[in-house]
């Protein structure tokens, strides 16, 4: 136990509070259980102990992490009751995937030690997904996003601003005080700015490490698949990362890869809840999720760089951009015309010279530009659209 406090002093003391993440002031702290989910490498380690050094007395909390030796011969259950008879208030645990049949033990936890605040951050995706709905009545979940234009601005550069609402964005008032020229920073997140680390210049080896655990263990471990699948899914992951904004034939993937279609489905699902690719669904879905899968994008512009560097296609990594910011906020769909719809307006992506022959000038169709600082009319930044969380 001793040992356990020791490493979490250390922590604190090395850890800073001049940027935090979007989520960290919509966390209900004071909530019996949280669990705080998302991709391994987006901040949600720094973000539970910026809350300890901002909000606590450290010796009423402790933070730990579920890899810890100490749990080879202790139990999470053991250490939450030693805390709750010593009068503390929180127990974070971080990584708890990462420790057996987690979900039942912060269950006992929460029903035993009424007055013990629990919060609980999980990589692992898929297995927080499985095990939570054991603590559906008991936890809120929250999951985080990598970076967002504007939080690179802030982390990378030191620039602060405001989060733009999309009603703002495309009525053209996203203003950068004392950045004449966006797009070289624009261009520079797109290649590594989306996850922290990215600013320790090791963003290639971290970043293929994380592709490479999620589709080598974390998927074949949640749906009980064999090793020789996970070449399957890079295999597929490839595809997608080389595509010019990829529409999924499933009948010709299935016979490249050497699988099911039934199998096909399911592998987009596993990579999707994992926070590898995003899906797109069409104009038809009424409730989020239920529409036919339109367009298939890498999650974010960094993992195609990581993946096919400068192979990239341009208007993929565009509308990869596109997708992935507006979609925490929103709801996008795809568009039969254009390229997306969010609420009532439609957007089509697209470089410098796009022409404006897929949208209708009706006040609610915008033509999204890459490599323009400024708007005008209804032709709007690409990169304002990373201003909005």
């Amino acid at each position: 136990m001793k040992t356990l406090y020791q490493k979490f002093e250390t922590l604190l003391l090395n850890t800073t509070t001049s940027f935090k993440r979007y989520l960290y002031d919509k966390v209900a702290w004071n909530s019996r259980m949280i669990g705080i989910i998302g991709p391994r490498g987006v901040g949600k380690t720094t973000m539970i102990l910026q809350y300890i050094k901002e909000n606590l007395n450290s010796k009423k909390a402790l933070y730990v992490s579920a890899d810890d030796l100490y749990f080879g011969e202790n139990k999470l259950f053991d250490l939450a009751d030693d805390l709750y008879k010593n009068a503390s208030e929180y127990l974070f645990i971080d990584e708890i995937h990462k420790y057996p049949d987690w979900s039942r033990e912060l269950k006992n936890i929460y029903d035993s030690f009424p007055t013990l605040k629990i919060v609980f951050t999980g990589s692992s995706v898929l297995d927080i997904l499985k095990g939570s709905a054991d603590l559906s009545r008991r936890a809120i979940i929250y999951k985080l996003q990598g970076l967002s234009f504007r939080e690179y601005l802030k982390l990378f550069h030191n620039y602060e601003f405001e989060a733009y609402s999309l009603e703002q964005i495309v009525n053209n008032e996203v203003k950068l005080t004392n950045i004449n020229h966006p797009l070289p920073l624009f261009n520079d997140y797109l290649r590594r700015g989306y996850f922290p680390f990215g600013i320790e210049n090791e963003l290639d080896l971290r970043l293929g490490q994380i592709i490479v655990q999620t589709l080598e263990t974390d998927i074949p471990q949640y749906a009980n698949l064999n090793v020789g699948t996970s070449r399957k899914l890079k295999r597929l992951l490839s595809i997608i990362a080389e595509s010019v904004p990829f529409k999924p034939n499933f009948s010709k993937i299935s016979e490249i890869i050497g699988v099911s279609r039934n199998s096909l489905d399911d592998y987009f699902s596993y990579m999707e809840k994992a926070g590898l690719i995003g899906q797109l669904r069409n104009e038809t879905s009424g409730i989020r999720g239920l529409g036919k899968v339109d367009k298939v994008y890498l999650d974010n512009t960094n993992i195609i760089f990581n993946l096919v560097g400068d192979k990239s296609n341009i208007g993929n990594i565009r509308e990869t951009f596109f997708f992935n910011q507006m979609r925490l906020k929103n709801e996008v769909i795809s568009s039969a015309n254009a390229d997306f719809i969010i609420d009532n307006y439609t957007f089509e992506v697209g470089g410098r010279n796009k022409k404006q022959t897929q949208i209708e000038k009706d006040g609610k169709s915008f033509l999204v530009k890459d490599d323009i600082e400024y708007g005008y009319r209804n032709v709007l930044p690409l990169w304002t659209f990373g201003m909005n969380y």
